[in-house]
């Protein structure tokens, strides 16, 4: 994680076998998003508290300072005051962050927003299933946005992502939502707890998932496979080298 925010040096660690520069530096003049920033380690956090006061920052392994003008952009999904109790989270650098702290509400209470994200993510990961899945079917469209997302979009996302996969059609009907998603016992006003947001599948993991499903129930006839998705062979050999799986 240092490596990748503020670059190394050639030989700092086992592998770095070029110097390269981390992404505060090549943001340098512009603006980096630094989502879950609570996940970054106590040296990290110190390490990004000397870069905002000073402007400048050291590859690892490095002593030379570099100069960079980087506005940075923070989000998190935990309660930063608790981690701060807790000695998790910088004092000092929350304070540095927390000039203009913006809170996002849920997506359980701004359903409306669900449709155009949908869309978004039918977009966004068309090329990469390799079919076209246009639309969201009304009846499906009503459950997610009855669904009251703990996860919030991150969750939709996945959710989206795996029903493009199951649907054998351009539109996504409601045979292609998890089961999960119909579970209406959750409130409304529901918090998020740490568990939840921690607990939930990653896309990638949700379609190395779909592919082994389909490969089993298929006696590991990838043709078979492939059809039962929806999806060329090619396209199904692609997903099976990209997600390690061949």
């Amino acid at each position: 994680q240092e490596s990748e925010l503020f670059g190394h040096k050639k030989g700092a660690f086992t592998g770095a076998i070029e110097s390269r520069p981390g992404k505060l530096e090549l943001a340098d003049g512009g603006t980096l998003f630094l989502d879950e920033v609570a996940e970054m380690s106590l040296s990290t956090q110190a390490k990004l508290l000397r870069f905002l006061q000073e402007k400048y920052l050291e590859r690892v392994g490095d002593t030379q300072k570099i100069q960079v003008d980087t506005r940075v952009i923070c989000a998190t999904n935990k309660d930063l005051k608790s981690l701060i109790e807790n000695e998790t989270f910088r004092e000092d650098l929350y304070y540095r962050l927390a000039v203009f702290p913006i809170e996002v509400a849920a997506l359980r209470d701004r359903t409306e927003d669900i449709p155009l994200l949908c869309s978004h993510f039918l977009k966004k990961y068309q090329k990469d299933i390799g079919k076209e899945v246009l639309s969201i079917s009304d009846e499906a469209m009503q459950v997610l946005q009855e669904y009251s997302w703990p996860g919030n979009i991150r969750q939709l996302e996945n959710t989206i992502y795996q029903a493009m996969i199951v649907t054998s059609y351009d539109t996504i009907d409601t045979d292609c939502l998890p089961e999960g998603i119909f579970d209406s016992s959750t409130p409304a006003d529901e918090k998020i707890n740490e568990k939840t947001s921690n607990d939930l599948t990653p896309y990638h993991d949700v379609i190395k998932q779909t592919l082994k499903q389909a490969l089993m129930q298929t006696g590991g006839n990838i043709p078979g496979a492939a059809k039962a998705l929806g999806i060329s062979r090619s396209t199904f050999y692609r997903m099976l080298k990209k997600y390690q799986l061949s």
